[in-house]
């Protein structure tokens, strides 16, 4: 008889896949399900070495970038259209929303939750075909969404503590490879000045510990339509706000396919909801299969759930 764990094994010793083969999966998977192309605008990757033109799809060179420094910067990333439709979906919630309920959450900052239950405007953020092919390249197949909120960052708010986003929640030593990857899209500028998410270059190679408080932390300043991509054991920290004005920015976040997501999805989104949705959202969602049969509804894919 054969090894039943025998594939398990060859699963987990095997290499990641490499961005040009996700890509190429993902254009074939578009193709099928019919997924829109996403905005085809040059975007600009901020790097150590220089800016570097993107064209469509991410090249291999980002996830070097990214192994490198921890994070990568991509700037023009949304258009100006769509930051508008952003600010616009976002508020009736933020108009009235609460402030933080912690030092963690901000005191003078609002939060706002489960965006994918809120508004169609997130759904371009979300299925970011550069970020997808990224998150691909680090997470493998069939990642999920596991968080999307917005930060608002009010006048006078304190600077966070310096945490990594899988602390919270997936507590295994490092150094590792990441289990998920985060992004952070400026909707309005970020500046050192108005609390721009301070960063520990090169710290997701560091191992367990807290670190050194002398450690040297780089302000993320860039301006509206950018986006910040790092995996999840990037260290970080919100950073202070010195300004009279609001600071807003959309996290995103991804997770590997067999780890329970931050936000109920199948909850938020509920059925007669994601059946209005896109396939690739639907699969982030949650409504998906991770072969051979994690994600089931009583035997069946829970696309059958939808009507």
């Amino acid at each position: 008889m054969s090894d039943p764990f025998e594939a398990l094994r060859r699963t987990r010793q095997a290499a990641p896949p490499r961005p040009a083969f996700v890509a190429e999966l993902a254009d074939r998977l578009r193709v099928e399900l019919g997924i829109r192309e996403g905005d085809e605008a040059t975007v600009t990757m901020r790097t150590a070495m220089g800016d570097m033109p993107v064209q469509g799809g991410v090249p291999n060179a980002l996830l070097d970038v990214i192994e490198d420094q921890g994070y990568a910067v991509l700037e023009n990333a949304l258009s100006a259209t769509d930051v508008g439709a952003v600010r616009d979906a976002l508020a009736p919630y933020l108009g009235e929303g609460p402030f933080g309920r912690n030092d963690f959450e901000g005191f003078r900052t609002k939060r706002v939750y489960s965006l994918p239950a809120k508004s169609r405007a997130f759904d371009r953020l979300i299925e970011d075909e550069r970020v997808l092919d990224v998150a691909g390249g680090l997470l493998g197949p069939n990642f999920l969404l596991t968080a999307a909120l917005a930060i608002n960052l009010g006048p006078d708010e304190t600077a966070q503590d310096l945490h990594y986003d899988e602390a919270f929640y997936y507590g295994l030593p490092r150094p590792r490879r990441p289990l998920s990857l985060s992004t952070l899209w400026a909707i309005d500028d970020f500046t050192a000045e108005n609390g721009g998410t301070l960063i520990a270059p090169g710290s997701t190679h560091w191992g367990d510990g807290r670190p050194d408080p002398s450690v040297e932390l780089v302000p993320l300043e860039m301006p509206a339509g950018s986006v910040a991509i790092y995996p999840g054991t990037l260290w970080h920290a919100g950073g202070a706000n010195t300004t009279d004005r609001f600071r807003l920015g959309i996290s995103i976040q991804y997770v590997v396919a067999w780890a329970r997501q931050q936000e109920s999805y199948l909850l938020a989104v509920p059925p007669e909801m994601a059946k209005d949705v896109s396939p690739r959202l639907r699969q982030l969602l949650g409504y998906s299969i991770h072969p051979p049969f994690m994600g089931h509804v009583d035997g069946r894919h829970p696309e059958k759930m939808l009507g």
